[in-house]
Order: C-alpha cells, then structure tokens, then sequence
C-alpha cells in the first residue's frame, strides 16, 4: 500500500541522544541514525517542520524499579551531532515517554497547520510507540519509518511493528517515505 504526504506534515525524531544509543539495540543503530538524518534533510529541503525530542528524566510516577522522578545527567540527553540541530527546530525536553506530554508539542504543531507527523527514533517499544499513541489520539494522520527505529528487545520492537502501528497509522520505510516526498 502507498503511503501518502499530507501537505504539512512534522518529523519527530524521538530520543537519538547519546544515553538512549548508549544502550544495546537489536538493529544497527547507525543503520536508524542515517535513515533519520537522509529524512531530517529532506524536511529542511521542503521547509517542513522537524522536531528533535530527548528526554532528561522520569515522570514521578512509582514503578516497579522504584521510585521515579529521577534526573538524568546532561550529557546523557544531548542529542547526537548527526542531526545537525538548527534553531529552527522544535526541540521538546520531556520527563514522559511520549514527546507531547508536557512539552506543549501539540500546540506548536498545531500553529504551524501540521496534520501528519512521521515518526522515527528510539526505542521503538517506549517513546516511539507512545509518541504514535498520543499522535493518534491528537487527530494526527501517522507514519512510523520502520528501518528507523530500534529497540532494546526484539520482541517488543515486532510486537510495536506488526500489531500497534499499522492500527494507528500507516508504516513505511525510510526509501518510501522518501520517495513519496519527491
């Protein structure tokens, strides 16, 4: 199936910082960062907005591993040199696991006439799918670029592939997202 490009659609690339890739992914992650980068340029060619979310922390919800609200270290939510940062970008920094929550994303988006947002980033299972989830749940047309996410565990990132994001959205790779930008 093809995908379709709404004339106003957002990138958000959820957590390539340097904490999150220090983890170990079941994909190449250098695979995930160049997938996302050849898409970041394709947004700034079109003048698109481009959203570059991190994450510094925990909610202060308590969890099975104990209390939350805990604060990550500076240099742990940098976001890599890869993305090449420009001040045009929406940089959201969140203590959730969905990059709408607390950030005043939606409202961001919303001013600038996005009806889609293309999703791509980290870990797949965590702050991708719940930036999908709350994407939906806000009135955004979807797509999740599937050869740029990753996750920690193999099962949760199919899991997230195959059964959550083709009901939330469409999916697509990263030539096809592509390619249907022109």
């Amino acid at each position: 199936m093809a995908i379709t490009i709404d004339s106003t659609p957002a990138l958000i690339v959820v957590d390539l910082q340097k904490g999150t890739l220090a983890n170990p992914m079941v994909h190449d992650v250098g695979l995930v960062v160049a997938n996302s980068v050849a898409l970041i340029e394709a947004f700034r060619a079109k003048g698109w907005p481009i959203v570059l979310a991190n994450v510094d922390g925990t909610a202060p919800g308590r969890n099975s591993y104990g209390p939350g609200g805990r604060e990550f270290p500076s240099a742990w939510s940098e976001l890599i040199a890869e993305l090449n940062q420009q001040p045009s970008d929406i940089s959201p920094t969140r203590r959730a696991w969905d990059s709408f929550a607390t950030t005043g994303l939606h409202d961001d988006l919303a001013a600038r006439g996005v009806t889609q947002v293309i999703i791509v980033g980290v870990a797949t299972s965590f702050g991708v799918e719940s930036t999908a989830r709350a994407a939906y749940d806000l009135g955004y047309n979807v797509i999740v670029v599937t050869d740029a996410i990753t996750d920690m565990r193999l099962e949760a990132h199919e899991n997230s592939v195959e059964r959550i994001f083709p009901v939330l959205g469409e999916v697509a790779t990263a030539e096809e997202v592509l390619a249907a930008i022109g």
